[in-house]
């Protein structure tokens, strides 16, 4: 077999040659009842040394010799047929111009046995591979039973690369589609056997092991629909990359990923004013706080896309900073980049940055998010959040910044804990701030974002990697959620519509139970509950809410253009009287006095409960 590979091209070439010459002799052969003149003898001895040499190119032309009959398709073996009958054709045309005297019925007959034996022999190779396939199969605990949803061109795609290996893990049973018309047909000989609605049935009635959706093209509603019904199946699950991707690389399944707490999401993909976005940041000096975090790094991440000027990453822990600096640097190697370590704390040390700088735009996504450190920690929060945000805020106005964007969270809303109440006085800032400023200062409000740091997704993850519990607060408790890039890409398309003062809210879509969140990412690992591991509900944390609001009910909500981003009414706030509170929180957190920071700031923050609030000794983390 090796000597054949090595010599495959000859090897064919020569066995073509033995063909057509077979196929004009086996032609008089039948016309002529075996019985062949020796006037025909005679034009076959002087025409078919050109009828081969006029195939061989021909065939040569089209690619015959260099197609992998192994693995070859409809497609290949068109292509074949296509090339026979242009040499048959070459040749009648040249028996004419020499004047072999060849009957065209002879002619004919042997142009149809040469496409006959060529592509016979052509197939040979497709039989001897299926045949190791066949018998490839013979080890059942090695080869994963595979349901197949969607009979398109993906399916066709991935059910030819599983047929096409012998040692694949893969073993195509059954095919999966809602179109009532492929019912009962056949894919490569996989038979479509149901709709969506019969996953279910399908798994069990199959022994399934593992769901490949092959819908690259569906809709987000439509695969999350079908990915709810397969998660009620014990099977493994697992996603077919778009048809693109699919042409990318000769190892087509080594593309097939499993399914991830995004995809449970159903997020529909973000659309972008990209001109608007452009607008704001193409060419102009654009700063990050908070800039080596979950949100703040993939601003960066994105930003970079719009070509700005230079892009400033300011944060106060360097291994994250340095980590993003090197990313973007291999990245984008043609981005202006600077990378400053400073805390928004220190209101000297922005000012010298900003003066050094200029930036155009600032992205202010520095702050502590974590709930219950917060209520631990009340004066971190208020320092860092509240007071780093006043800091950049007038520093912003100072040096005359044209546009200031505050990334703030749906824990504002009628806070029950201290850092939902010192986003809220971050956003009462900058809606101040805009009233007396020619600098557009605006905030941007949205949920969970899945990944972040901080967030359940990697809390979970851990827990699992250790073998449990999963530990969860509440079994009610809800979240929005949205991706990180999600994130990203909607707070810049909100800095696009800034005017100035408002409050841009992100439609966070439908609430997610955490509970069940849980229980999906459990099953996305391959686990059981109660058997491999085990859901632990511990109560919920000082200052947790069971569920988050997006508005507050003093407010209104009206739409910009784009159908995921809303705009809050702005609020009249005076911000004199502001910094005059603020100056007295000021005051009290140098004392550190944990019952009287919560009840300064119910006064400023009005929506702020505080009833739940507990002092250190009565905490727990």
């Amino acid at each position: 077999m090796d000597i054949l590979r090595r010599w495959r091209i000859p090897f064919q070439i020569l066995v073509d040659a033995i063909f057509v010459m077979f196929a004009y002799y086996g032609a008089a052969y039948f016309s002529y009842t075996s019985n062949i003149p020796n006037s025909t003898l005679i034009v076959f001895k002087n025409a078919l040394v050109a009828f081969i040499v006029i195939y061989i190119l021909i065939f040569y032309v089209f690619g015959i010799y260099k197609i992998l009959w192994t693995f070859a398709g409809t497609d290949e073996f068109l292509i074949a047929i296509a090339a026979g009958i242009i040499s048959h054709l070459v040749c009648v045309v040249l028996s004419k111009l020499m004047n072999f005297e060849i009957e065209y019925s002879i002619q004919l007959l042997a142009g149809i046995f040469a496409i006959l034996l060529s592509c016979s022999f052509r197939i040979l190779f497709r039989v001897h591979r299926r045949i190791q396939v066949l018998r490839g199969k013979h080890s059942r605990t090695l080869r994963k039973n595979a349901l197949i949803v969607g009979g398109g061109a993906a399916g066709a795609i991935v059910i030819k690369e599983m047929k096409k290996s012998v040692n694949d893990e893969y073993n195509p049973v059954a095919v999966i589609d809602d179109d009532k018309y492929k019912l009962g047909t056949s894919i490569l000989g996989v038979k479509v056997v149901g709709n969506r609605y019969c996953i279910e049935e399908i798994s069990r009635k199959y022994s399934i092991d593992v769901i490949l959706l092959a819908i690259p093209s569906g809709s987000t509603d439509d695969k999350k629909e079908i990915l709810d019904i397969c998660k009620k199946t014990d099977c493994r699950i697992q996603l077919v990359p778009g048809i693109d991707e699919l042409f990318d690389d000769e190892n087509i399944l080594s593309k097939v990923r499993d399914v991830d707490v995004d995809d449970l999401l159903g997020r529909e993909p973000v659309k972008l004013d990209m001109q608007g976005i452009t607008d704001y940041i193409e060419d102009k000096v654009v700063l990050v706080t908070g800039g080596g975090g979950s949100i703040g790094s993939e601003l960066c991440r994105q930003i970079v896309k719009f070509k700005p000027k230079m892009l400033i990453v300011l944060d106060i822990y360097e291994n994250n900073a340095y980590d993003l600096q090197n990313e973007l640097k291999y990245s984008c190697p043609d981005i202006n980049l600077k990378t400053v370590i400073a805390s928004v704390r220190d209101k000297k040390r922005l000012d010298s940055i900003f003066r050094e700088y200029s930036p155009d735009v600032v992205f202010h996504a520095a702050a502590h998010k974590h709930v219950p450190l917060m209520e631990y920690s009340p004066s971190e929060a208020i320092k860092n959040n509240v007071f780093g945000t006043l800091n950049t805020a007038e520093v912003a106005d100072k040096h005359s910044v044209k546009r200031f964007v505050l990334i703030s969270t749906d824990k504002a809303v009628n806070p029950t804990n201290i850092m939902g109440a010192s986003k809220r006085m971050c956003e009462m800032i900058v809606q101040a701030m805009d009233r007396v400023s020619d600098t557009e200062f605006v905030a941007v409000r949205f949920g969970n974002v899945l990944g972040s740091n901080g967030s359940v997704i990697p809390l979970f993850k851990k827990q699992i990697e250790r073998g449990g519990p999963i530990t969860v607060t509440h079994r009610d408790i809800t979240r929005f959620f949205m991706t990180i890039p999600e994130a990203a890409q909607l707070v810049m398309q909100a800095g696009a519509y800034a005017q100035g003062g408002e409050v841009f809210v992100l439609d966070m879509g439908k609430p997610v139970k955490i509970y069940d969140l849980a229980l999906d990412l459990i099953k996305l690992s391959g686990l059981k509950v109660g058997i491999d591991i085990d859901i632990e509900v511990t109560g919920l944390r000082p200052g947790e809410k069971l569920y988050e609001e997006l508005l507050m009910d003093e407010e209104g909500l009206r739409k910009t253009t784009h159908n995921k981003i809303f705009i809050g009414r702005p609020s009249e706030i005076n911000i004199q009287e502001l910094r005059e509170k603020l100056d007295e929180l000021r005051f009290i957190i140098d004392k550190d006095g944990k019952v009287e920071i919560a009840k300064k700031i119910s006064e400023i923050v009005t929506t702020y409960d505080n009833s739940k609030f507990v002092d250190e000794d009565k905490m727990l983390i």
